[in-house]
């Protein structure tokens, strides 16, 4: 199983923004542990266009902080799981993911498109203050 987790490579926590994400941490996941890792570049793609983006690199499940609808969607369309609303290190996201202790939520949370782009200082939605969502 590979997932993606949006990725912030200055501080390698979740980048909070599905749609303006640069990069991607790419995790092979086997027996319940992570197996391998990579990160990606998106290339300039952007909010729906990323769900093709992971659905060409055989992605099955994405954890990121905010999104919004249309991804919501496009992420449905092309069968990738969803775990959503997620903060913290990145890496321990996978890993939860990995051993079934990460809360699956398919939920657009994303509100930016009800402020300008000037005050969004990266953040998307309501995200929770807790670091990870755990069953």
């Amino acid at each position: 199983m590979k997932i993606a987790v949006c990725f912030s490579k200055e501080d390698e926590k979740i980048f909070q923004h599905f749609g303006h994400t640069k990069f991607f941490k790419f995790y092979e996941i086997a027996g319940g542990k992570i197996s391998a890792l990579e990160i990606v570049d998106v290339g300039g793609a952007g909010h729906e266009a990323l769900a093709d983006f992971l659905k060409a690199h055989e992605v099955s499940a994405l954890v990121c902080g905010g999104i919004g609808g249309g991804a919501v969607s496009a992420l449905n369309s092309a069968e990738i799981e969803i775990y959503a609303g997620n903060s913290g290190a990145a890496d321990e996201a996978a890993r939860l993911l990995a051993e079934g202790k990460l809360q699956k939520n398919s939920s657009a949370n994303c509100n930016h498109h009800l402020h300008n782009e000037q005050n969004h200082g990266g953040q998307c939605g309501e995200v929770p203050k807790l670091n990870l969502k755990l069953f």
